[in-house]
């Protein structure tokens, strides 16, 4: 995973050619020596376009399993430490988002956000991935909160909010560090297949998506505008579900894989 985000922040400083860039005496060229990965139908470098792609598409994984995890931590803990009015508000909010079309509401808001705007789109793809992990959270939570040190807190006088932070999130961190892990992959597949669809990233930025489904039009006789990008996608998920599944060992040794 460190080779892939040397390559993608590091890799358009080396490289000769800007994502922006045209070279118009060399459309549809294949690799050489000018153009490392060769040429789209525009004249653009596939290099710089790959590697912009790349950081678009770690960038949101990144900052949507963060917010997702967040949030999905927070309603979770508050859900099930007050299990009055307050839970039952949250776990109806959950369940909601749970049966809402999330990819056809992105897909609608996101094209109106307009070019640059990939921020919001992190906020609207974090909202649709946080209720399976709250409902988790908040199951733990019920267990936690009868624990000998919650109820030492609770004894003296410490607030419900400063217990829930203090105590009871910090008690799931290794599931909170394997959940945001695994949801980096799930982000970035869903950003993709957003701007593949054109519904993602806008022009004139780049992503992943959009590469690949401008590549898969000149697929079979320019192999290069699309297999570059799809080899690279593949490889970022490979990478980060490999370290999600390490970390899921690591703390638990007793999953299928600490049995091995």
């Amino acid at each position: 995973m460190g080779g892939l985000f040397l390559l993608a922040f590091v890799g358009p400083v080396v490289g000769d050619w800007s994502y922006k860039d045209k070279d118009f005496l060399a459309f549809l060229q294949g690799p050489s020596g000018a153009h490392w990965w060769g040429t789209t139908q525009t004249g653009g470098d596939v290099f710089a376009l790959t590697l912009r792609g790349m950081q678009k598409s770690l960038l949101i994984g990144l900052l949507v399993a963060v917010v997702s995890t967040a949030v999905a931590a927070v309603v979770g803990a508050f859900a099930g430490y007050y299990l009055g009015w307050t839970g039952r508000v949250l776990g109806w909010v959950t369940d909601l988002l749970l049966v809402l079309p999330a990819f056809l509401i992105v897909a609608v808001l996101s094209p109106a956000l307009g070019p640059g705007a990939w921020p919001a789109l992190v906020v609207l793809l974090a909202a649709f991935m946080w209720m399976v992990t709250s409902k988790v959270v908040r199951g733990m939570t019920i267990s936690i909160k009868e624990r000998e040190y919650v109820l030492a807190a609770r004894f003296m006088g410490v607030p419900g909010y400063k217990i829930i932070f203090r105590h009871v999130i910090p008690n799931m961190a290794s599931l909170l560090i394997v959940d945001a892990t695994l949801n980096v992959s799930a982000a970035i597949l869903t950003e993709t297949s957003l701007s593949y669809f054109g519904f993602g990233v806008q022009p004139p930025d780049v992503s992943l998506g959009g590469l690949i489904a401008d590549g898969a039009r000149t697929a079979l006789y320019a192999p290069w505008t699309f297999w570059f990008a799809a080899g690279l996608l593949v490889l970022m998920i490979l990478a980060v579900n490999l370290i999600g599944d390490a970390l899921r060992d690591a703390f638990d040794p007793t999953s299928n894989g600490g049995r091995r």
